[in-house]
């Protein structure tokens, strides 16, 4: 018995320092599906839409290029997600069926919110319905981590990004900590 023990105790360590080699030189992934340069940011932007700018504001922004820029629009008390279609009232003397789209673009260094219309925002829209879609208008503008992995692996538990509370609470954003940038 004691002639074997110490065979028995050279192979376990023999096993231990086998099973411990890592020469696969696979990549160590530190929290799968996580990006780790790159920290949820929130930011309010407040413009008019005018034909002078086009009817785009303009807001400066800095990201990764891999990473997601989300806008909404604020509904009274509430967001709402943008692209965001909007049918207006036929008004006399005013085309019908007239249509109001928001819509924004990106890239790592700029968001640009616009309003498309199948009709002449500058001439065609009653003083107040230009007050209520295009004087004052504020967006918040959150940035968030791309999450390639979820994506590729379609994971039951994404977020809705179309609800912003969803979004606040998946991404643990401190809405206390909202930034305040010009559109231009």
């Amino acid at each position: 018995m004691k002639k074997i023990l110490p065979i028995i105790l050279l192979a376990g360590v023999g096993f231990l320092a086998y099973s411990c080699d890592n020469s696969n030189n696979d990549p160590v992934v530190v929290n799968p599906g996580k990006d780790n340069d790159t920290f949820p940011i929130m930011m309010d932007a407040t413009g008019s839409f005018t034909a002078a700018n086009n009817f785009t504001l303009i807001s400066d922004i800095n990201i990764q290029a891999t990473d997601v820029v989300l806008v909404y629009k604020k509904e009274g008390n509430l967001w709402q997600q943008i692209p965001k279609t909007y049918f207006l009232d036929d008004v006399s003397g005013l085309p019908t069926n007239r249509e109001l789209d928001y819509n924004f673009k990106f890239n790592s260094s700029v968001v640009n919110v616009e309003t498309k219309a199948n009709f002449n925002q500058g001439t065609q829209m009653t003083s107040a319905e230009t007050a209520k879609y295009l004087t004052n208008q504020t967006f918040r503008i959150v940035l968030v981590p791309a999450d390639p992995a979820k994506k590729a692996a379609k994971a039951a538990n994404s977020v809705d990004l179309s609800d912003y509370n969803a979004v606040i609470k998946y991404y643990n954003i401190d809405e206390s900590k909202v930034k305040t940038i010009s559109a231009h």
